[in-house]
């Protein structure tokens, strides 16, 4: 008996903590986004205001708040750019670690997951005083050779210098996982590729990269999902910047409806309509890709 107990008490922590921290506020922002206040007379006395049952009300705002589609089509366009950019970064970074043609392994895989482990507000903070044009040394490098540098947080670029913080931290935490993966591969089969005289670019795009099919989708899934939930960064540039709006990203909006506008029934239903997109687009990817991809795995 205490055999069989003994996996649920070591899980017993973890679900606790899941259901306080997790499953618990999802429920709660549910209930809230079919909520709304009733105000009764000027608001002003006690009980001028009461929680009443709203509906599909709430949800109905957010989707069609003309704000709203703009920034799912900004968070779009920056996920065209951050995913591919920053995927493409790490499996060509994994792949040349991997193929030993540098002999500073050790040093060169600390330095590219180095960014990873720098906080997101603090790496906006960061580059937001590189893209300045007047304390920014790149700038001033680019002038001295006589090069003019473009406004990086002008409304033409401010997507790119976004997507920019988001590449420079993440491609390195990829690059670990796809590195790993690598180093999992038999060593044999490199050997038998080259004894039929297939080249390092050979072996690399017939062999390494379909068998890392499976830690590719996952990096993928999980740049996906973050590219969705994009906030700290432009909420960050927001004050170096006017281009950034209050409601760049759907998040963004989430948080203005919430503490500024103290609409905390419209950023629920707004929230819950962020998860099940991501909930669905996720589902939907891994149910394109999973079966071909983690076959091998069977």
């Amino acid at each position: 008996m205490r055999t069989r107990s003994a996996p649920y008490l070591f899980l017993t922590p973890a679900l606790v903590l899941f259901a306080a921290f997790l499953a618990a506020p999802i429920v709660y922002a549910g209930y809230l986004s079919l909520r709304r206040v009733k105000v009764s007379g000027l608001g002003l006395g006690a009980g001028a205001r009461s929680e009443v049952w709203a509906g599909l009300s709430n949800y109905s705002r957010s989707l069609t708040d003309p704000e709203f589609v703009p920034s799912v089509l900004r968070v779009g366009a920056y996920g065209l750019i951050v995913v591919p950019g920053m995927l493409g970064l790490a499996l060509v970074m994994a792949l040349l670690l991997d193929a030993g043609r540098t002999r500073v392994g050790t040093f060169t895989r600390t330095a590219i997951f180095l960014p990873y482990a720098v906080p997101a507000v603090i790496a906006s903070l960061l580059w937001g005083f590189l893209y300045l044009p007047r304390v920014s040394p790149i700038v001033d490098v680019l002038s001295g050779v006589g090069i003019t540098a473009p406004d990086a947080l002008s409304s033409s670029w401010v997507l790119y210098a976004v997507a920019n913080i988001a590449i420079w931290g993440g491609t390195g935490f990829n690059m670990i996982v796809l590195y790993t993966a690598l180093r999992a591969i038999p060593t044999e089969l490199f050997e038998a590729a080259r004894i039929d005289g297939a080249s390092d670019v050979q072996i690399a795009l017939r062999i390494k990269i379909p068998v890392i099919g499976p830690s590719l989708i996952m990096t993928f899934l999980f740049s996906l999902i973050a590219t969705l939930q994009v906030f700290a960064e432009p909420m960050t540039l927001r004050p170096l910047s006017n281009t950034i709006s209050t409601t760049w990203t759907p998040l963004m909006k989430v948080y203005r409806d919430a503490f500024v506008r103290n609409d905390v029934y419209s950023a629920a239903a707004t929230s819950v309509v962020i998860a099940a997109a991501t909930f669905v687009i996720s589902y939907g990817f891994l149910k394109l890709v999973g079966s071909r991809a983690f076959s091998q795995e069977n």
